[in-house]
């Protein structure tokens, strides 16, 4: 398959997008684990002491887990954080949530914890929330899934309160010698083959794979998160640059 018909036009792209992610939502975290080699384990954990920092668990937040998909991230948080964080777990995908949805209703929660817990359907280009809804904005691996990184960006600083955060986790292009490289031969011959083996089919890898090829920079896409709104934008790369932890804050 070439390059473009693994990436479709931004017109059908959301659909495309739903129907990779309903197709591999069951073995989703199988192969988050597989394809990372266990990586994304210490990345999401790097990411969550982040959203949740250890002098400020106790603090009172409203946090958005956007293309929260099986709820790693936001369980993550919640396990963390202490009970005054409500966390709303938001994903464009109904088969992603329902995974999410079976991890919650599956946790021995008291009936005020599992209050603080909510899951809603809708794209990160537009929710239906309230501006000036969340203290922190967290998104791990899903803005360049998003139709149009840019509305989503907008609308991310649009829910956002003053002094809000938003917090990126995305894949990169590692730039060191060497694993530039490995890697590039491991995402274009490893992970469509692991995706034949354990999903079945290798399109969906495949369109992971170029789906990062043709994310921004870190660098570029610091500037489009300030383009936004956003001020203080900064970003730090993890793994040799494997992934980028971004963070900005809506002033």
């Amino acid at each position: 398959m070439s390059p473009d018909k693994a990436f479709p036009e931004p017109s059908k792209r959301r659909e495309y997008i739903h129907g990779v992610f309903e197709r591999v939502a069951e073995r989703y975290d199988l192969m988050n684990d597989l394809m990372s080699l266990g990586l994304h384990r210490a990345w999401k954990q790097n990411f969550v002491e982040k959203i949740i920092p250890r002098g400020a668990i106790s603090a009172k937040r409203e946090i958005l887990d956007m293309a929260a998909g099986s709820g790693d991230i936001a369980l993550r948080c919640f396990e963390r954080a202490g009970r005054k964080t409500s966390i709303t777990l938001c994903d464009p995908n109904p088969e992603m949530l329902n995974i999410a949805r079976k991890r919650i209703d599956a946790m021995p929660l008291e009936e005020d914890a599992r209050a603080r817990l909510r899951l809603l359907c809708a794209p990160a280009e537009k929710t239906p929330f309230a501006a000036c809804s969340f203290d922190v904005y967290a998104v791990a691996f899903g803005i360049r899934n998003a139709a149009c990184i840019e509305t989503a960006l907008e609308e991310a600083f649009r829910v956002l309160r003053p002094g809000g955060r938003f917090l990126c986790l995305e894949f990169s292009q590692p730039r060191l010698p060497g694993l530039e490289q490995a890697y590039s031969l491991y995402s274009e011959h490893v992970i469509p083959k692991l995706g034949e083996i354990v999903v079945g089919e290798r399109e969906p890898y495949r369109y992971l794979v170029e789906s990062i090829k043709r994310f921004p920079s870190p660098h570029r896409f610091n500037a489009m998160v300030e383009a936004a709104g956003f001020r203080h934008a900064k970003y730090r790369r993890l793994s040799g640059g494997i992934v980028t932890l971004h963070q900005a804050w809506r002033i």
